[in-house]
This record gives C-alpha cells, structure tokens and sequence, in this order.
C-alpha cells in the first residue's frame, strides 16, 4: 500500500513498510545481533585473558554464554501486536521459525568461534551444544510462560548441570539426560538431548508464537 499525494496534500510518496522490515523491527533483531555479538567477545576475553588455561573459567563460561544467549534470543520473540499476528492474513510460522534458527546459528557460530582452540573436551562443541539446547528450552519457555521469563528456565537448567558439574554428577548413562550441559562435547547422548530441545523450541514457538502473558 503507497499513500501519494492528492487529498493529503502535496509530497511525496510513503510506501508501508512490507511484512518482513515489519516483523523484524517489531522483534528488534538487529539489537539481539548486536547483543550476541557482545557476549561472544566478552567471552573470548574472559577465555584468553582474564581466565586464561583455568577450567573452572571454562565451566563458567559455558554456563554463562549460553545463557546470555539465551536470554536475548527468548527476550527477543516479545511481539508488542499479539493480537495482529494472529489475526493477518499471512502465515507468520515462517517468519518465526526463520527468526529462532537464525538467531540461534548466529550465536553458536560467535560462541564457538569465542573458545575456538582453546580446549577439546569442553571447547567449541560443548559451547555450540549448549548454545543450541538452551536457546531451545527458551522458546519453549516463551511459548509456555511469555518471551520476557523466558530466561528462566535455561537458568535452571545450566546452573544445575554447572553445580552437577562442580560436585562430580556428569557421568554417562541415564545421567545424560539432566545433566548434559556439563558433559563433554563429543557425547552422543548430550547432543541428542540439546538438539531435541532446540528442535521441540523452534517448532512450538514457529506453531504457535510466545505466550499471551507478557501483557
């Protein structure tokens, strides 16, 4: 739709902006890129530098990255027009699903990328794994509770896996599934529970949108 000059008065043309600009600025994807950004390098300061060969700056920071990740991504699936989604013409599942996978490949590539070389147990796998699977519990937890709590259960999750961690309760077997997180980075079982997380996100959230209670 193009308002032009006539009845309005003299000036020039104004297109609307189209549905994709529309969906991106409501979502404010280019402050998530900005803010994962942020994050991957202050990771990889605190890798190289401040905590430099220290496993327990390692542990931290694959708790704590992922987690930051996390929380901007899940913040960012807030829309501000519920109700207008819901009722376009368009299907929005596309644009959500698109939005998530996206997002969430961006910030495993800058985290990865954050502690490329620098470990091989607990190094760029365990970081993209983590990545991926606490991005995925936040969508779900923005489907289930709102966009704007979604933080919290990812919380939970890697705290625990890192106070597992801390306390000797990774090993394999039926463990794998809690705890995975804090497992090493070529662990089949860790993989498969944080892509089924991300999976089960991306495809409830691309379904059916965050939450109504972020009113």
């Amino acid at each position: 739709m193009t308002l032009t000059s006539g009845s309005l008065g003299p000036g020039p043309s104004v297109a609307a902006p189209r549905g994709r600009r529309l969906y991106l600025r409501s979502r404010r994807l280019t402050g998530s890129v900005v803010a994962l950004a942020v994050t991957a390098a202050l990771t990889a300061w605190a890798d190289r530098g401040a905590g430099a060969g220290d496993p327990s700056v390692r542990a931290s920071l694959l708790t704590a990255a992922p987690l930051a990740a996390a929380a901007v991504i899940g913040t960012g699936l807030y829309t501000h027009s519920d109700e207008l989604d819901r009722t376009a013409a368009h299907r929005w599942w596309p644009r959500r699903f698109a939005h998530l996978v996206v997002l969430s490949l961006t910030a495993s590539v800058l985290l990865g990328c954050a502690v490329l070389g620098t470990g091989e147990e607990h190094g760029v796998q365990a970081m993209v794994r983590n990545t991926l699977g606490a991005t995925g519990t936040a969508a779900l937890a923005a489907v289930v509770i709102g966009a704007r709590l979604s933080w919290l259960p990812p919380m939970v999750q890697l705290m625990g896996a890192y106070m597992a961690a801390l306390t000797g309760a990774v090993g394999g077997g039926w463990v794998t599934p809690l705890v995975w997180p804090a497992q090493p980075g070529d662990r089949a079982g860790a993989w498969l529970a944080a892509l089924a997380l991300f999976l089960a996100g991306a495809g409830l959230h691309a379904w059916r949108g965050a939450g109504r209670r972020d009113a």
